[in-house]
């Protein structure tokens, strides 16, 4: 019976140093590229925690970031997306007035004290999700734009699936206590950093104090639950995040000599552990990196031809930056470029959609990688646009 237990406890030993490490091989965390350095002690009291940088993606420090964990109100991360978005689109305007409902008014916790019926404009509604955290601003928000907050959850989840987000489930837009409502550091990294490439929520999340109400009896003082907004050079986001099953977190974004980073600890004991170890965290990426800009978002690099279109080609520009990540003091060598462009483009086309990719390579090895992107609509011809245009050419070649 001895040696039957001894050889079962062996056999369970060595069964399971290859089935853990298969299990690190297999999930690591979705990056777009490591940096290659050894990795400083920066994180210890909270569960986990992942520093990004905003152009390239790169994973600068990893801690447990793929853990799932309750992300409380960082959860308005998304919910902010999702509103600039739809400001981005045209179909929501920052002075378009939204009614909150008895369920909005109703929510717990953090929030800006809606009255059942009240209006307030989308800034305002912004200021006070982004300022002051307000669930029944978010739930205000969500209705308003999806019909329901069940609309808009549903909104939120499709989203984590289009950032290629796997181990992320929204139940709700505020991040209140509910099961099965979760995410990781790494995905809230993802998250902030697509927020961050819409400058106009700076104004908001970058804000440390306002007011809303003003001119009334009920005016309301907003203070800003990141307080690295106000003692942290540079920073200028994104969401505070505390329940008692998450305890204390943060998603921060903050940028210093033209490079950008994205933080994100969550599970830290108190506020102060929370805040003493992003700005370790800021402090290592803004003293061991630097960014090398290449392209800014927006600039044309490229051009591509359509077919029966009113237009015979568009232009491809950057959907984003396009930067060089590099350790302090190092230099960028043997760049080159390759723009892969789609083989048949034919017309209508709108403004944004994805045409072709730019891939920047460092002595051959893929440093980044940007979509390219239509920079204008171009409307389908009409025959009589189609004849003109073949009969140009026939004239051309007499």
């Amino acid at each position: 019976m001895k040696r039957f237990i001894g050889v079962l406890v062996c056999f369970v030993l060595l069964s399971a140093v290859p089935a853990a490490y298969a299990q690190s091989e297999t999930n690591p965390p979705q990056q777009a590229g490591q940096a290659q350095t050894a990795q400083p002690n920066l994180v210890d009291t909270a569960s986990s925690a992942v520093l990004l940088e905003q152009d390239t993606g790169t994973v600068l420090f990893d801690k447990n970031s793929n853990e799932k964990l309750p992300p409380a109100s960082m959860t308005k991360i998304m919910t902010m997306l999702l509103i600039m978005e739809q400001v981005e689109k045209g179909k929501l305007k920052l002075t378009d007035k939204v009614r909150a409902s008895e369920f909005a008014a109703s929510m717990g916790g953090s929030q800006i004290f809606l009255e059942p019926g009240e209006e307030m404009t989308v800034d305002e509604m912004l200021k006070g999700i982004a300022i002051a955290s307000g669930n029944d601003a978010s739930v205000a928000m969500a209705e308003h734009i999806a019909g329901s907050m069940e609309g808009f959850v549903q909104m939120m989840n499709d989203k984590a699936k289009d950032l290629g987000l796997k181990n992320t489930n929204f139940k709700n837009p505020t991040g209140l206590p509910a099961p099965d409502h979760y995410s990781t550091a790494y995905d809230m990294a993802v998250m902030g950093r697509e927020l961050m490439k819409y400058p106009l929520i700076r104004k908001y999340t970058g804000k440390y104090e306002d007011y809303l109400r003003e001119n009334t009896e009920k005016k309301f003082w907003l203070v800003n639950t990141n307080k690295l907004v106000r003692f942290y050079p540079g920073v200028d986001g994104v969401k505070t995040g505390f329940t008692t099953e998450a305890r204390y977190c943060l998603t921060a974004s903050a940028q210093k000599n033209g490079m950008r980073v994205v933080g994100v600890i969550m599970g830290a004991p108190t506020s102060k552990d929370r805040n003493a170890q992003m700005t370790k965290l800021l402090d290592y990426a803004f003293s061991q990196y630097a960014t090398k800009q290449l392209y800014q978002k927006d600039q044309q690099i490229a051009s591509i031809k359509v077919s029966r279109g009113k237009q015979k080609e568009v232009g491809l520009i950057a959907s984003g930056n396009v930067s060089l990540l590099l350790k302090r003091g190092e230099t960028a060598k043997n760049i080159t470029k390759e723009i892969i462009k789609d083989e048949k483009v034919k017309a209508p086309i709108q403004k944004g959609d994805a045409l072709g990719t730019l891939v920047v390579k460092n002595d051959g090895k893929v440093v980044a990688k940007q979509t390219l992107v239509a920079s204008q609509d171009v409307k389908k011809a009409t025959l009589w646009e189609l004849f003109k245009q073949s009969f140009g050419v026939f004239s051309k070649s007499k």
